[in-house]
């Protein structure tokens, strides 16, 4: 067929391959809604996934039979939503997808909430627990790796250790001697896969042992306490204020065991005060048992360290750590510490789960700590967390008025609250998500009420994409207010 006859059969074209799209269902005067409607739908629902690309303006015109300005208008609505971006030569890429229906709190409960939010593709992350994954030390990976490599034997590579390989058991004790005043021997280190791992073992080794209840932080980690009452423990919610956790709460609640985060709390970043400190090891010694999880100990900016429970108390505390923070959850590695009547009964629960840890890997990290690499790796992250902690706060004074800010001495994220609004922070998030923009709502991590609040992770993104985050969490709280309700006071930092 020859080209002449192509451009006259153009005339009887009313629709597009594209998406089957068919410019007729459009109502008349309202063809640009239908139009972006129609591309936001398919972004919905998968057909147009992230990474895809849109027919460039000029193409999707002529196949529709419309001006190139009413194709240029719905990406441009889209674009504003934050779903696509110009790419220039590159032409319009979907860069973000709308939340399920119902927003993230429509998730599943059990186990669902932070996995599905983590499955939603965005444009900015500022999900909590996010490390710098572009920070990873990959040139001492390698070169530790190699080394390790060229040292073993044939028989290195056979089943290792259930408890953990003696040559990183034996880093893990000199780290958490130099970096946290902990003494122990290697014999205590339980290599895990996680503190996910670690806390997954005590559950079962605490219910056989006849624990049914373990005090949680209130607010504290979903993912935590999730992870117990997976393996059917009753958690019993503590409340946490300034000072940390409630121990007179604790006593009162009759739990026997108590999974806390005393060195930087999740989420709000408080320290556990000296007294509670006192009363909750005299709580243990009197027969409780401590799950300290050392939740972002090593990450701190504007204040000094403070010691592990487990140095204070190593009879009545299971102490659990881990590198995903430090280095890349991908890893799975991490450590657990507890009291010798639980050592037997914790390294038998690792054995039938899993058989141990890889062994390579717990080599080639061994060898990072002995050599000092971490520390050197963990000097580096710091300075860079710290510049993108300041850039977060200068956006959230900016961006977000009325927000209080909490926990900004240490860590890897930011609580901010907004007390007296009338708003659910899951509306919050969901229209942040809309945007492109991920983050938790505080409601996810506590059990009693309290004002609205999100969770805002940034060891993960630039200072460029902490401000464009934040900008368009300023977008979502005025889509989400109506305009005689919005804040109008100035940011507060409680530093924590």
């Amino acid at each position: 067929m020859s080209r002449s006859n192509d451009d006259a059969n153009q005339g009887s074209i009313s629709g597009s391959d594209f998406l089957q799209l068919d410019i007729g269902q459009a109502p008349p005067g309202g063809r640009t809604d239908w139009l972006a409607s129609r591309l936001r739908a398919a972004i919905a629902d998968g057909t147009l996934p992230v990474g895809s690309r849109l027919p460039a303006s000029r193409v999707l015109a002529a196949e529709l039979h419309v001006s190139r300005g009413l194709v240029t208008e719905a990406y441009q609505r889209l674009a504003e939503s934050g779903q696509v971006s110009g790419r220039g030569r590159g032409g319009t890429v979907v860069v973000a997808a709308p939340p399920p229906a119902g927003g993230p709190a429509a998730a599943p409960a059990r186990g669902g909430l932070v996995d599905a939010l983590r499955a939603v593709p965005c444009r900015i992350d500022l999900s909590p627990g996010v490390p710098d994954l572009t920070a990873f030390p990959r040139t001492a990976w390698l070169q530790a790796e190699r080394r390790v490599l060229a040292d073993l034997t044939p028989a290195d590579f056979g089943y290792g250790d259930p408890q953990g390989a003696p040559a990183l058991r034996a880093a893990v004790v000199g780290w958490l001697a130099r970096n946290r005043g902990i003494r122990a021997d290697p014999d205590e280190v339980v290599v895990v896969a996680g503190v996910a791992q670690a806390l997954g073992l005590l559950a079962q080794v605490l219910r056989e042992d006849g624990v049914r209840r373990v005090a949680v932080e209130d607010p504290g980690s979903l993912g935590a306490r999730q992870q117990l009452e997976y393996g059917r423990l009753e958690t019993v919610p503590v409340p946490v204020d300034g000072l940390g956790l409630d121990v007179a709460a604790l006593r009162a609640s009759g739990a026997g065991a108590v999974l806390l985060t005393p060195a930087h709390q999740f989420p709000t970043g408080v320290v556990l005060d000296g007294e509670r400190r006192r009363d909750l090891l005299g709580w243990a010694a009197a027969g409780g048992l401590v799950i300290e999880d050392d939740y972002d100990a090593e990450h701190r900016y504007d204040r000094a360290p403070v010691p592990a429970l487990r140095a204070l108390l190593p009879e009545g505390v299971c102490y659990a750590g881990s590198v995903s923070k430090l280095l890349a959850p991908a890893l799975r590695l991490g450590w657990l510490l507890v009291p010798p009547r639980l050592s037997g009964a914790v390294t038998t629960a690792k054995r039938y789960a899993d058989l141990g840890n890889p062994v390579l890997a717990q080599l080639v990290l061994a060898r990072l700590m002995d050599s000092g690499e971490l520390e050197r790796h963990l000097r580096f992250v710091r300075r860079r967390h710290r510049r993108r902690r300041d850039a977060m706060l200068r956006a959230v004074a900016d961006r977000l008025p009325g927000a209080r800010v909490h926990g900004a001495a240490a860590g890897l994220h930011l609580m901010v609250t907004f007390d007296g609004a009338g708003f659910e922070d899951t509306a919050l998030a969901s229209a942040a998500l809309e945007l492109g923009v991920k983050t938790h709502p505080l409601s996810w991590h506590r059990l009693a009420p309290g004002p609205p609040g999100l969770i805002l992770g940034y060891a993960a993104g630039s200072a460029g994409e902490i401000e464009e985050g934040i900008a368009a969490l300023g977008a979502a709280l005025r889509k989400i207010l109506p305009d005689r309700r919005q804040p109008r006071r100035e940011s507060r930092v409680v530093r924590g």
